[in-house]
């Protein structure tokens, strides 16, 4: 998906359509990888004591490669106003497999 580097579009700030440049911004924030530990480490912290289904550490540990389902990642298009230098609006996230700037 190609997506130019500037287009005119409106401002809430100036309060008329300027020139905004686009920026290709990842969707937010990732989980920490040692949230909840390694599944060795998570077992003796007691994490999976009790009755009942054991979620994730019944199983054994399967590399990430395996786990993963989606192919594409999500990416939002963050724009800024020449005139008054504010970025405010980002589009929702598209999938697609590749996108460039022209």
């Amino acid at each position: 998906m190609k997506i130019p580097k500037t287009t005119k579009r409106y401002c809430p700030y100036c309060k008329k359509k300027t020139e905004h440049k686009i920026k290709l911004v990842s969707t937010g924030g990732k989980r920490s990888a040692l949230k909840r530990g390694t599944k060795p480490r998570a077992r003796l912290r007691g994490l999976n004591r009790g009755i009942g289904n054991k979620g994730r550490y019944s199983k054994p540990a399967v590399s990430k490669f395996k786990r993963k389902s989606k192919t594409t990642k999500k990416t939002n298009i963050m724009y800024t106003c020449q005139e008054c230098k504010k970025s405010k609006y980002q589009k929702k996230g598209k999938r697609a497999g590749k996108q460039t700037q022209e």
